[in-house]
């Protein structure tokens, strides 16, 4: 088994000194292990010729598999799902089909800023020494730039003018665990474990996790939320709530000490492809009917955690409804997979 790889944005870059180190879109850390799952961070320096970035896409190749894009406040997430090439092993599992392009969409990067795009995925079944270009196109409202170039065998990469994204690939490193689940959001059929993190129950104002919570007609059962990486930002949070009475409400917020902002998100699967996006509206529970709040579907998402989710502590919430008020939840956090 591998350990996990955290390529994340080091502290001690700034702006300026990025600015004038790289003009393209690259990543951070070039050098990846191969057989073992990795944070790909991709840097976005610039808009497209002075004009703000709303979207980014990015085409994963194969010999990257099983990934996962890590959401960002203000910006919707789709992953492109289709066949790979060649079948990889998933922990004993023969996988055939996958994440083969992320997009984040109807963003506003602006020029003056730059950004990163976490992507999670497992280098496998390519050779060590060779490079996996990701094809990236950046689009700034009407204008598209497009970073797709490779240099031939031999030829010098610092003479294309659009470079693509490229990952080296050196000889991996057993250090005794893989872990697989990015900021323990799962995607529809992809699971696996994380660790770390810190007790929050001593900050919880509401009953003990899991137990159901009562509060007007409505009634909130099987809250819980996923162990995370370390130093991953967002989390999921989940739970289902039942309305008794005879009149609608709705979910309008979340709040968490645990996190610098709670967001109510919906993921839905289409041909293919997934999109998630915040519900700003909230979550509407009609009269006599229950909603339920689970991976793949509707969930919170915890952004800027404080300390990253660790299973068997427990994470206090409050919800805030339309008509039955503030509730206050206590959500005990599972392994990766949700169990």
């Amino acid at each position: 088994m591998k350990t996990i790889k955290t390529f994340a944005l080091s502290a001690l870059l700034s702006a300026t000194a990025f600015a004038g180190a790289e003009a393209h879109v690259s990543f951070l850390d070039r050098e990846v292990p191969l057989d073992t799952t990795i944070l790909a961070t991709l840097q976005v320096p610039h808009g497209c010729d002075g004009k703000a970035t709303t979207e980014v896409r990015v085409k994963l190749p194969e010999g990257f598999v099983f990934a996962k894009p890590q959401p960002k406040a203000g910006w919707e997430l789709e992953v492109i799902k289709g066949d790979y090439q060649k079948t990889y092993d998933n922990h004993g599992d023969k996988v055939k089909t996958g994440a083969i392009e992320i997009r984040w969409k109807n963003g506003n990067l602006s020029d003056d800023f730059y950004d990163a795009f976490v992507i999670q995925g497992k280098v496998s079944g390519v050779e060590a020494g060779s490079s996996l270009a990701f094809p990236v196109t950046q689009l700034c409202g009407d204008a598209v730039t497009v970073w797709d170039q490779v240099a031939m065998a031999g030829g010098d990469a610092h003479e294309l003018k659009s470079p693509a994204p490229l990952l080296k690939i050196v000889a991996g490193e057993d250090h005794g665990h893989d872990h697989d689940d990015m900021a323990g959001m799962s995607m529809p059929g992809m699971d696996a474990t994380g660790k770390a993190g810190m007790d929050m129950s001593a900050m919880a104002a509401g009953a003990p996790a899991g137990e159901t919570v009562k509060a007007g007609d409505l009634e909130i059962s099987g809250g819980f939320a996923k162990a995370m990486l370390p130093g991953q930002p967002v989390g999921g949070g989940f739970f289902t709530v039942k309305n008794n009475g005879q009149t609608d409400d709705r979910l309008v917020s979340v709040s968490s000490p645990a996190a610098g902002e709670v967001q109510i998100h919906e993921m839905v699967t289409k041909d293919n492809v997934m999109r998630m996006r915040q519900l700003k509206d909230g979550i509407a529970v009609a009269a006599g009917q229950t909603v339920k709040l689970e991976p793949g579907n509707l969930h919170l998402m915890f952004q800027k955690v404080k300390t990253p989710f660790k299973q068997g502590d427990t994470v206090p919430v409050t919800l805030s409804f339309e008509k039955a008020g503030k509730i206050d939840l206590v959500l005990q956090v599972l392994s990766a997979q949700g169990k």
